[in-house]
């Protein structure tokens, strides 16, 4: 198995490695000088940075800026597909994003992860590598991600949802588990994280059922443990953000 500062070390347009993380494995909060692609062919990661969380089930990938700090969780065991760019690389977006990946975005990842390290940039190697980033340029941005507030003591709250999305506290207790009035929590929140707490709320649910639909679990199931009463309340508020129900989405 190839490293990563092995790789690094490769003067390549687009460099890869692959690894294997078992249930639980957590990489805390860094960051590289290099753009990095990070694509679970299987299992389902959650990447946080100091400001958003996302989730990243086999069907998306992250982009991380050079020198984005970000830390990385499994969920289950996840095979990782990393890609590495010069920093210059920026150019297509300077910025975090979650995008889709289509049958052939996966298919030219998995391709690349096994090109020697000195490929020919000039022969085969280096068309499927153009076109690479030609196909990662064009995806579009997957939605459901939440943004972090800066302020410690929402913070403190926007973690205890992640945590458990189906945390049945209400306003008034997350208000005073930031120790801040309820119209300063609610204003504050809002300012900083751009929606209130609910729809928040629901937006990490939301995530947390992806990534669970993703990992084979049944709809019953991710309905209690993402805080709903009923899966037919789920399923509403799921054709809702999506447009189709669970048991489709999953098909798809």
């Amino acid at each position: 198995m190839r490293h990563s500062i092995d790789i690094l070390r490769t003067a390549r347009p687009v460099m890869a490695l692959q690894d294997e993380y078992p249930a639980g494995y957590i990489d805390p909060m860094h960051s590289h000088d290099h753009v990095q692609i990070l694509y679970a062919s299987a299992g389902v990661m959650s990447v946080r940075t100091p400001e958003t969380s996302f989730v990243i089930p086999p069907q998306r990938a992250v982009w991380l800026p050079a020198g984005m700090r970000h830390e990385v969780a499994c969920r289950g065991p996840v095979s990782l597909r990393t890609l590495y760019l010069p920093s210059d690389a920026g150019a297509l977006t300077a910025e975090c994003r979650v995008f889709e990946v289509s049958n052939l975005l996966k298919s030219l990842i998995l391709e690349v992860v096994d090109f020697p390290p000195l490929y020919d940039v000039t022969g085969r190697e280096g068309r499927i590598i153009e076109l690479l980033l030609e196909e990662i340029e064009r995806m579009p941005n997957a939605p459901y991600q939440v943004s972090m507030p800066s302020d410690p003591r929402l913070l403190r709250v926007c973690n205890a949802i992640i945590a458990d999305p189906s945390d049945p506290r209400d306003i008034d207790d997350w208000a005073r588990l930031a120790a801040m009035g309820r119209r300063t929590f609610t204003r504050t929140f809002k300012q900083e994280t751009g929606m209130g707490l609910a729809v928040w709320r629901q937006q990490v649910r939301l995530m947390e059922a992806l990534s669970m639909l993703a990992a084979g679990m049944s709809i019953t199931r991710v309905t209690y443990d993402v805080g709903y009463d009923s899966p037919s309340g789920f399923a509403a508020m799921f054709r809702r953000a999506f447009g189709v129900p669970p048991s489709q989405y999953l098909k798809q």
